[in-house]
């Protein structure tokens, strides 16, 4: 009987998790099917499962536009995503660390004011920010989409942790044979740390990547387009560009999914090891 309920219970979870799968993937099949439709079988009242024809000429089509720099948008997203990322793990690490292992009198009340900034709203920052980086000239420029975004106070916060977990032999074997802490955090501490900073750098690349609100401010020329700005052009008051839509949509996120697939496996590792429940 009671093998019973167990099998029960099993087959009763793989189907719930089959379930869930399908109805994540539905977005995904969505933007594979309208973009490889045409505007006539997006806008149909009937619906099929695959269009009649798959149109692989809209991928070139956007491309091709000369009114949306898709491929330019794509690098400068690329260039953010990737500057954001290693800069926010180099200093969050750091000041993580620093707080962590740095005897210091005040470090619980430097840590507990960078905590304090998670509680202060975006839109408060968000005018002050536009007219420190609009004075320092670097509205449509590279400088403007990255510096500003560096730091993460919740990023600070996991390193935090996890270097109080860290393990004190690794450092007071590294002390004794005469590293400081900036060797030591070089060669012993990051190199044993992988999980916690593909962890990290997976949600920063991820957040930077989908950014709208500030790359739509600062970048307002065309060459400082992000993807996320670029993808805003295909739907306006004056044009409704659905199918070049969902095939930049879909172009646009190979990109995560394949930082996703890479570092799957360190990201549930880095969370567990960060002491967040701590």
């Amino acid at each position: 009987m009671n093998d019973a309920l167990v099998r029960a219970g099993r087959a009763l979870r793989l189907v719930l998790l089959i379930a869930l799968a399908a109805l994540f993937l539905i977005p995904f099949y969505l933007l594979v099917r309208n973009g490889l439709a045409s505007e006539e079988e997006i806008t149909a009242p009937g619906w099929t499962f695959f269009p009649g024809e798959l149109r692989w000429s809209n991928l070139r089509e956007l491309f091709a536009d000369p009114n949306v720099p898709m491929a330019h948008a794509l690098l400068n997203s690329t260039l953010i995503a990737v500057a954001t990322t290693v800069g926010t793990l180099l200093l969050a690490s750091l000041a993580g660390y620093g707080l962590a292992r740095i005897p210091y009198r005040h470090a619980n009340a430097v840590f507990y004011a960078i905590l304090g900034t998670l509680m202060v709203p975006a839109a408060v920052t968000f005018v002050p920010t536009f007219v420190l980086v609009s004075s320092l000239g670097w509205v449509s420029t590279l400088r403007g989409l990255i510096i500003p975004t560096l730091f993460s106070a919740f990023a600070c916060f996991v390193f935090r942790q996890y270097f109080l977990g860290f393990p004190r032999e690794l450092e007071d074997a590294a002390q004794v044979d005469g590293l400081g802490y900036w060797r030591t955090y070089w060669r012993v501490v990051v190199p044993n740390s992988r999980p916690v900073f593909a962890a990290v750098g997976t949600i920063v690349f991820i957040g930077a990547w989908n950014a709208f609100l500030w790359p739509l401010v600062i970048g307002q020329d065309r060459d400082a387009w992000t993807v996320q700005v670029a993808l805003s052009t295909f739907t306006t008051a004056q044009v409704v560009n659905i199918h070049e839509l969902f095939i930049a949509a879909a172009v646009s996120i190979v990109p995560l999914l394949l930082v996703f697939l890479v570092l799957q496996r360190y990201i549930v590792a880095g969370v567990e090891r960060s002491g967040i429940d701590d």
